[in-house]
């Protein structure tokens, strides 16, 4: 047997599982409209059991459900680069961009702040802003995969997730009613929506339940947001490489390299989608294999945590994450009024 068959070998049952586990959270996500996220973190975490057997044994689909939670995540974010063109930002012009970015900055800021202020590493503040001033879900895997390794990381990343998840829903539900009740015209409640609300299917949701114009400045405003993500995955890796250069022996494991393989490729693939050469049928392929690989991921995170974990976290994580979030909300709306 080769190398690559005897790897292969002991792979396949965790991403066998891994697979399995993210079919069956599409297939709710899609019959109860809940985040596909979230079913896929808590079919994941009722199969715990998979990863380590009694005594602290690893269990035979262990490799590969580490697998998918590790190599299968880079790969996913590097496919989100295939949602965003340049096209799409020069359409907005430059007062949406702007309000993004200002957007995104400050509230990664507030949250590396907050979470000082509350006892937490910076890290864990810049976990939590990221994910709520990029794109939830899908941030928050991201920035992970850019962290050093942390004994609670696996956890602070699963809490995140699961916040994340819950305040997008909650903001679907609630801010297209803030936003007429605001007298925003379809452009204004666009802009707000998709500056605001955390996860990309939660956005096109609560945009296009208001009008046809209001989903689509709102989408493509979340496109932007998601566009932060390369500059917010080389930051988090900056500070990654830092710290392990000043803890020295402290910080186990190689060096990071200044940018992350995934990032790189999320930037390559946003530039060659912007040239128009890619089919569209390779483009539609490749937002559905990201899809697929960050659920899968997910799902295989989910399997490597403890529910006792979760329910050990304190009030203070979920203050954070509802402090950024309405700060977020805050903020944009000012600069919709600012710049209006």
């Amino acid at each position: 047997m080769t190398d690559l068959q005897a790897r292969v070998k002991l792979l396949l049952p965790g991403l066998a599982i891994s697979a399995v586990v993210a079919v069956a959270a599409m297939f709710l996500a899609e019959h109860y409209g809940a985040p596909v996220m979230l079913f896929a973190l808590l079919l994941g975490m009722a199969l715990n059991f998979l990863t380590q057997e009694e005594g602290g044994q690893a269990t035979r689909s262990a490799a590969g459900i580490d697998f998918v939670a590790r190599q299968v995540l880079r790969l996913g974010v590097a496919l989100l680069g295939l949602r965003i063109t340049a096209d799409q930002v020069l359409a907005l012009g430059w007062q949406p961009v702007a309000m993004v970015v200002l957007a995104v900055a400050l509230t990664i800021g507030v949250g590396i702040v907050l979470a000082r202020l509350m006892g937490f590493q910076m890290f864990f503040g810049l976990l939590t802003g990221g994910a709520v001033a990029i794109c939830g879900a899908s941030a928050a895997l991201a920035l992970s995969a850019a962290m050093p390794q942390h004994p609670r990381k696996g956890q602070a990343t699963l809490f995140t997730v699961i916040g994340v998840s819950t305040l997008s829903t909650l903001a679907m539900v609630l801010y297209p009613m803030v936003t007429n009740a605001l007298g925003m015209d379809a452009v204004a409640a666009g802009y707000f929506i998709g500056g605001t609300i955390h996860d990309v299917a939660q956005v096109v949701g609560a945009g296009y339940s208001l009008s046809h114009e209001a989903g689509d400045a709102a989408t493509l405003v979340k496109l932007i947001r998601v566009a932060m993500l390369l500059p917010v995955i080389a930051l988090a890796a900056l500070l990654t490489r830092r710290q392990m250069l000043a803890n020295g022996e402290a910080m186990s494991g190689p060096r990071p390299p200044l940018l992350p393989w995934f990032a790189v490729a999320f930037a390559l693939l946003v530039v060659v989608n912007s040239t128009g050469w890619l089919p569209a049928a390779l483009v539609g392929a490749g937002k559905s294999a990201s899809q697929w690989c960050l659920i899968a991921s997910m799902a295989a995170i989910g399997m490597k945590t403890h529910l006792k974990d979760i329910l050990t976290v304190g009030w203070k994580p979920v203050a954070l994450m509802v402090l950024e979030t309405v700060f977020l909300a805050a903020l944009f709306y000012g600069l919709l009024q600012t710049l209006a």
